[in-house]
């Protein structure tokens, strides 16, 4: 089979236009929620907020300013054709230098520190970026990407759940898990569940469907069905929009599953702000 080659600086250059764009940018699913949401809304102070919103998306679309001052860790799902080979340079290091360059060049807040317990020095360019990377036939490079602001990060939750517990105890933790988030996460807010694999897995999965555009449910029925009873009762949470009450906690959720062990069933929760900035490319 032929084999593809691909120059780093292509792969830098497709990063760092990812991530620029997704922190000026509003996605399309998310931006359409926001308005079925507005029209929706009971509260008067929701409606307010959520018009809000929409305003500053506006403006840092006009503007090509960040959409929040938290712009986030970078994060990416890569999907990597078996007979592509990289020129002049490592797929890795292209990647980070296209994250180093959206963050600098871009005006975007660095916020990623070296070390997480002790010296905690700012690394003040948003390297190093998280990348999960699996090789699939072809030759492309398919990168998902998303950056992940921490007040809705630090919310999240994982659990590892028996068979037992069955859909009703998946359910109870998933729900539980927002509850106890309430309005710290900035909502309205995207939910992202991951369940089966193994502890890390799982995380994996809840990570990856945030990054799946709101208007695309689960390809399984059953978990498509999940997906809406758990948005209807989180939003009869009344959290509402910015937390100051209404019909609108969440804009989605979004399961992902994996075969998993006999004798378990990890569940994760990943939530994610308002600002659900996501962005794909192929190159």
């Amino acid at each position: 089979m032929e084999i593809r080659t691909i120059n780093a600086a292509e792969i830098t250059g497709a990063v760092k236009k990812l991530y620029m764009e997704m922190n000026y940018y509003i996605g399309n699913d998310i931006s359409d929620a926001l308005k079925r949401a507005e029209e929706t809304e009971s509260s008067e102070t929701g409606k307010a907020v959520l018009c809000q919103l929409m305003e500053n998306n506006r403006i840092a679309a006009d503007e090509e300013i960040p959409i929040c001052q938290d712009t986030g860790m970078a994060v990416m799902f890569v999907e990597y054709g078996e007979r592509v080979v990289i020129e002049n340079g490592s797929f890795e290091d292209a990647v980070q230098e296209g994250v180093r360059l959206a963050y600098i060049d871009g005006y975007l807040r660095k916020s990623v520190v070296d070390d997480p317990v002790f010296d905690r020095i700012n690394t003040k360019d948003n390297t190093p970026a998280i990348i999960y990377t699996t090789i699939v036939p072809g030759d492309k490079i398919h990168i998902l990407a998303g950056c992940k602001g921490f007040g809705s990060e630090n919310m999240s939750a994982i659990k590892m759940l028996t068979p037992s517990a069955g859909i009703e105890g998946v359910k109870k933790f998933i729900l539980d898990t927002v509850r106890y988030a309430g309005p710290n996460p900035c909502p309205p807010i995207v939910v992202g569940i991951g369940i089966g694999g193994t502890f890390e897995k799982a995380a994996m999965l809840a990570k990856k469907a945030t990054l799946r555009p709101i208007n695309k449910s689960n390809p399984d029925s059953r978990y498509a069905e999940l997906e809406n009873e758990l948005l209807s009762e989180i939003n009869k949470m009344g959290f509402g929009p910015a937390g100051l009450g209404g019909d609108n906690t969440a804009l989605g959720v979004n399961v992902e599953y994996f075969p998993t062990h006999i004798a378990g069933m990890p569940v994760a929760v990943n939530i994610c702000c308002h600002a659900a900035r996501h962005k794909e490319t192929v190159i």
